[in-house]
C-alpha cells in the first residue's frame, strides 16, 4: 500500500511539474486563440479555495453552447483544476475548437473533508453553472461530464446518481434541475471494495470515506459508482490503460459490465501499453473517440 501512496504523490508532482504557473491561468495556451476565460469563479459563494472553477468558452460562439465539465484526478487528495489539462492539451483544445464550453472544477480533498464532500462540491458546481447559464452562454440541455482517475470516479458518480436524487449528494438550496447527456470516464475507480488497499486505513480510498472499505462496506458502497447503475443512466465512454498499476482496468471492465446489464449505452476502450495517466490518452485515436462521442451525444 505504501507503494501505491508513493505512486499517487509522484503522479501529482509530475503533473504539477509540467505546468508553468503565472498570475493568470497556467494552461490557457492549451486552448485555441481567442478562447474566452472566466477564471477562478466561486461556485458556492464562500471563501474556500477549493470552491472555484474555470470556464473556457469558444471564441465567437453564437447562442448557447454545449458544456463539458472536467473533474480532475489526484487520489481525492491532491492536484487541481489545471492538472489533467496539462497532459490532455490537444483534447481540451479540440473540445473548445469544436464549439463546446469547458468548465474545470476544484473540490475539497479527502484530507479536508470526507465523502460525500467531494460529490457535494461537484454537484454544487454544476448547479452554479446551470443557474448562471445565461451569463456564460451555456446550453443547460446539453451537459456532459468528464473525469480523470479520482475525477473519473466522481464524474461517473455524478452521472449515475443524478437520476436517483440522492439527497446527501447535494448542498442545501442547490438547483437539481440539471441532467447529464453523457459521461467520459478516464480510468476512474468504480467499486471501492475491490481496491488492494481496502483493509488499509491509510489508503486513498480509505481516506476518502473515513474508514477502510472492508471495515465499512456501507460507506464504500455509498461512494462506489456501480451502486447507482440503472437503465435511466446517460451513455458512457470509458477509457483505461492496459498497464495501469494504480487503478486496475478491471474497475472499468466492471462498470462497463454493469452498464451493459442495465441496458445503458457504453463503450470501453483499453489503451494498449498505457499506464495510469499521461499523454498516451491525448493521442489521436483516443481523442477521436472522445470527440465523436461528445459530438454524438451533445449535438
Amino acid at each position: 500500500m505504501k507503494k501505491r501512496l508513493v505512486q499517487f504523490f509522484f503522479l501529482i508532482l509530475l503533473v504539477l511539474s509540467t505546468q508553468v504557473f503565472s498570475q493568470t491561468n497556467p494552461v490557457i495556451d492549451a486552448f485555441p486563440k481567442g478562447t474566452i476565460l472566466h477564471g477562478n469563479v466561486n461556485y458556492n459563494n464562500d471563501s474556500l479555495p477549493k470552491h472555484l472553477l474555470d470556464i473556457y468558452l469558444p471564441a465567437n460562439a453564437k447562442g448557447k453552447v454545449p458544456l463539458v465539465i472536467l473533474v480532475h484526478g489526484g487520489g481525492w487528495l491532491g492536484n487541481d483544476k489545471y492538472a489533467d489539462i496539462g497532459y490532455m492539451k490537444k483534447t481540451v483544445g479540440e473540445i473548445v475548437s469544436n464549439g463546446f464550453a469547458l468548465a474545470s472544477i476544484d473540490y475539497r480533498f479527502s484530507t479536508q473533508a470526507v465523502f460525500p464532500a467531494q460529490i457535494l462540491d461537484c454537484n454544487r458546481a454544476v448547479s452554479f453553472l446551470f443557474d448562471n447559464a445565461d451569463k456564460y452562454h451555456l446550453d443547460t440541455k446539453r451537459i456532459a461530464v468528464m473525469g480523470f482517475s479520482a475525477g473519473g470516479h466522481l464524474a461517473s458518480l455524478m452521472g449515475l446518481s443524478k437520476n436517483d436524487n440522492i439527497e446527501i449528494f447535494f448542498m442545501p438550496g442547490s438547483n437539481k434541475s440539471f441532467t447529464f447527456k453523457a459521461v467520459v470516464d478516464f480510468y476512474g475507480p468504480a467499486e471501492l471494495l475491490l481496491f488492494p488497499g481496502n483493509n488499509d486505513p491509510k489508503s486513498p480510498e480509505s481516506l476518502l470515506i473515513g474508514a477502510a472499505p472492508l471495515m465499512r462496506p456501507d460507506l464504500a458502497k455509498a461512494a462506489s459508482p456501480v451502486t447507482y447503475v440503472d437503465k435511466n443512466d446517460p451513455p458512457f465512454l470509458i477509457i483505461h490503460g492496459e498497464k495501469d498499476d494504480i487503478v486496475s482496468n478491471k474497475q472499468s471492465q466492471l462498470l462497463s459490465s454493469w452498464l451493459k446489464l442495465a441496458g445503458v449505452q457504453n463503450e470501453l476502450v483499453i489503451v494498449k501499453d498505457a499506464p495510469h495517466f499521461g499523454v498516451m490518452f491525448d493521442a489521436d485515436e483516443v481523442r477521436n473517440k472522445v470527440m465523436s462521442f461528445l459530438k454524438k451525444q451533445l449535438n
